[in-house]
C-alpha cells in the first residue's frame, strides 16, 4: 500500500517542477523586458533554461534530490549573472525616432555648417545637438555660459545631446512608472538601451517645416522636471507637429540641480557680474540669444519669438518675464502649471539668503569648502545635492527682485500671455499621502494658519473618504500650482497685458488631468495608434493646438471655428478644456484663491 502511494505522488512532483519552471520563465522574461536588457541577455536566458531542462531529464549518478537542488541553484545563479552582463548600454537618442527620411541640405550658422534629418514623411527637418555654449565643465562649472566655439566641417545634427546630468532611475523603475502611472508601456526588443547624461549638455534642438522657408514664428520651449530632472526630446512636447503647421520649434538642455542653481558668496565674488545661483536661467538666456543670432538661417523670424515651458520650465519662463537680461529676446510667453509670480512662490524659488544657507549645507556634506575643491569633485559625487539645490533666486543680476515686485512696478518682458493649470495637478505628488475622513481636517489645519483653516474646511467640507481625498487634491493643487496663475492673471490686468488663462480638466486613459497631462494635447502629439485617447480627446487636442498656433503667430489664440477665448486679464474666468470641449467658465478655485490673497496681505 505504501509503495502504491509513492507511485501516485511521483506524477505530482513532475507537474510541480514544470509549473515552477513556467513561473520562473515568466519572471525571467519580465525582468529582461522591464530592465531593457540586451538581446544577449535573452539569448543566454534561453540557453540556461534549455540546459536546466536537459539536466533535469538526465539520470545522473548520485542523489537525484541533490542534483535537482543544484540545478535550481545553478539556474538562479546563472540568471543573476545574465542580468549583470546584459544591462542596457548607453546610446545617443536619434533626432527622429524610428525611420527617418534622410539627410537635409547644409545650413549655415554663425558657428559653422550643419545638416539635420527629415522626419519619415519628409515634412519636417530636425536638427539636434547644436552647441549654443561651451561645455560648462572644469573651470566653467558654476560660471556664466560662454559662447560656443566654431566647428570645422559639417556638423551632423542627427542625435540629441545627453540630458543634463541628474540622478536617474533604474530601468525597472522607469518601466513600472510607464505601466502604473502613464499606462502606455509597450513591449519591445528595440528599446534596450539608456539615454546618456552629462555635465556637458548645453545644446539645442530645432524642428522646422521642410524646404526653403522664411519669416516663420518661433517657439522656444523649456522642459520641466522640478529643475532637477528632464530632457528636451520627450515625445509629449516633440516639435514636429507644430512644425508641420508652420512654426519653428526650439528647445534646449540647461544646467539642473546643484549644477544649475547652486549659490555661493565666493562664486558671486569671482563673477564679473556679481551673480550666482541662476546658472540654469543664464543657459536659457544664452539659448534665446543664439536664437536671435541664428534662427533666420532655419527660416524663423527673430522678431516673433514665443517662450514657453511646463512645470519647472514654466517657472523659468515666469522668471524670464521679469529678468532684465531677457528683455527683447521674446515677445510672448506661455506658462503651463507653474509660475514664480506669487508673493511667496510655492516651489522652484528662494531668496538669496536661503540659497547661501543651503549652499553651506551642501559644502559641509561634500566635505569641500573652496571653489577649487568643489570644482575638482566628480559630477557623479555632487549630483545628489539636486534635492536641495533646485531653486531660482534673486541674485541681483538675472533677477533684481522677486517677480511679483517687478509686476507691481510695471516691469515685464512679455507683450501677451497664455497660461493655465490642470484639475488634478497635485495628484501625483500626494499619491502616498492622500487624505481620508480621519486625517483630512488635521492635514488642512497643518497647511493653513488657524484663522484660515476653518474657512478652508467650510469651503471644502467632507463627509466621506472620497470627498476628503478629492478635497485635499483640490486644495493642494490650488496652493502649489493654480494660485500662482491666479496672481499672474491679476498682474496681467494691472499691466494691461493681454492674457488668456486655461483650466485643463479632460480625463483620459493615460495621465488624465494630472500635472503635465495637457502637454500631449497642446503640442498635437497624441499617438495615432494610442487607445488611451478617444475621438473626443483628439478633437480637443486639435482645438487646443489651433489656439496655441494662433497665439504663437499673433498673440491672440482666437480664430475661425474656435470657441471665443476671452481676455482673462484681471478676471476670475478661465477657458476650460474639458469633456464638453472648450468653453469659458469661472475660476474653479476662486474662493480659495481669495482666502490665500488674505493670507498674503493682498487686497
Amino acid at each position: 500500500m505504501a509503495e502504491k502511494t509513492k507511485k501516485e505522488k511521483r506524477p505530482s512532483r513532475g507537474i510541480l517542477w514544470r509549473v515552477l519552471l513556467v513561473i520562473f520563465t515568466l519572471i525571467t522574461a519580465a525582468a529582461l523586458e522591464l530592465g531593457k536588457h540586451t538581446l544577449l541577455g535573452w539569448g543566454l536566458a534561453a540557453l540556461a533554461l534549455a540546459a536546466f531542462i536537459w539536466l533535469r531529464s538526465k539520470k545522473l549518478a548520485g542523489s537525484r534530490r541533490i542534483i535537482r537542488f543544484g540545478a535550481w541553484l545553478g539556474l538562479f545563479a546563472v540568471f543573476a549573472l545574465i542580468l549583470f552582463v546584459s544591462q542596457p548600454p548607453t546610446r545617443a537618442v536619434p533626432a527622429v525616432s524610428g525611420k527617418n527620411g534622410g539627410v537635409t541640405e547644409v545650413l549655415h550658422t554663425a558657428q559653422g555648417d550643419l545638416t539635420g534629418v527629415f522626419t519619415e514623411d519628409k515634412k519636417v527637418e530636425v536638427y539636434a545637438g547644436i552647441p549654443y555654449a561651451k561645455p560648462p565643465v572644469g573651470e566653467l562649472r558654476w560660471r556664466e555660459p560662454q559662447p560656443a566655439e566654431p566647428w570645422e566641417g559639417v556638423l551632423a545634427a542627427d542625435h540629441f545631446a545627453p540630458m543634463s546630468i541628474q540622478v536617474t532611475n533604474s530601468t525597472y523603475y522607469d518601466s513600472l512608472a510607464q505601466i502604473i502611472g502613464y499606462h502606455d508601456y509597450k513591449i519591445s526588443l528595440s528599446d534596450n538601451w539608456r539615454a546618456p547624461v552629462s555635465e556637458d549638455s548645453l545644446y539645442l534642438n530645432i524642428w522646422k517645416p521642410a524646404g526653403d522657408v522664411s519669416g516663420l514664428p518661433v517657439l522656444v520651449y523649456i522642459h520641466g522636471g522640478s529643475l532637477q530632472t528632464g530632457q528636451p526630446w520627450y515625445q509629449d512636447y516633440n516639435g514636429a507637429s507644430l512644425a508641420r503647421d508652420g512654426v519653428i520649434v526650439v528647445n534646449m538642455g540647461y544646467r539642473l540641480g546643484v549644477f544649475g542653481f547652486f549659490a555661493d558668496k565666493a562664486l558671486a565674488a569671482e563673477s564679473p557680474n556679481g551673480t550666482t545661483g541662476n546658472y540654469g536661467l543664464l543657459d536659457q538666456i544664452a539659448a534665446l540669444k543664439w536664437v536671435q543670432d541664428n534662427i533666420a538661417a532655419f527660416g524663423g523670424d527673430p522678431g516673433n519669438v514665443t517662450v514657453s515651458g511646463e512645470s519647472a520650465g514654466s517657472a523659468c519662463v515666469s522668471a524670464l518675464c521679469t529678468s532684465p537680461l531677457a528683455k527683447g529676446l521674446f515677445r510672448r510667453a506661455v506658462m503651463e502649471s507653474s509660475t514664480v509670480s506669487a508673493p511667496e512662490p510655492a516651489h522652484s524659488f528662494r531668496l538669496l539668503d536661503q540659497a547661501f544657507a543651503d549652499s553651506k549645507k551642501t559644502k559641509d556634506r561634500l566635505g569641500a569648502q573652496t571653489l577649487e575643491e568643489l570644482r575638482a569633485l566628480p559630477a557623479e559625487q555632487i549630483v545628489g545635492e539636486m534635492n536641495l539645490q533646485h531653486h531660482i533666486t534673486v541674485d541681483g543680476y538675472v533677477l533684481t527682485e522677486p517677480p511679483c515686485e517687478s509686476y507691481e512696478k510695471g516691469v515685464h518682458n512679455e507683450e501677451a500671455l497664455l497660461h493655465g493649470f490642470n484639475a488634478g495637478e497635485a495628484t501625483p505628488f500626494i499619491l502616498f499621502s492622500q487624505a481620508n475622513l480621519k486625517n483630512y481636517e488635521e492635514k488642512v489645519r497643518r497647511a493653513f494658519p488657524e484663522e484660515y483653516a476653518g474657512r478652508v474646511l467650510a469651503l471644502y467640507p467632507a463627509a466621506t473618504d472620497a470627498e476628503a481625498k478629492q478635497n485635499w487634491i483640490d486644495i493642494y493643487s490650488a496652493v502649489l500650482f493654480s494660485y500662482g496663475h491666479y496672481c499672474l492673471t491679476r498682474q496681467a490686468g494691472e499691466n494691461a497685458i493681454p492674457c488668456y488663462t486655461y483650466f485643463f480638466s479632460k480625463d483620459n486613459g493615460r495621465l488624465g488631468n494630472w500635472h503635465s497631462g495637457e502637454e500631449v494635447y497642446l503640442y498635437g502629439n497624441i499617438p495615432d495608434d494610442s487607445r488611451l485617447y478617444d475621438a473626443a480627446d483628439r478633437a480637443l487636442s486639435a482645438a487646443m493646438k489651433q489656439y496655441y498656433l494662433n497665439f504663437i503667430r499673433t498673440g491672440d489664440p482666437n480664430g475661425t471655428g474656435l470657441a471665443k477665448w476671452d481676455d482673462t486679464a484681471g478676471a476670475l474666468r478661465v477657458m476650460e478644456f474639458g469633456a464638453a470641449g472648450c468653453a469659458m467658465q469661472g475660476d474653479p478655485y476662486a474662493a480659495l484663491h481669495q482666502i490665500l490673497d488674505e493670507m498674503y496681505g493682498i487686497k
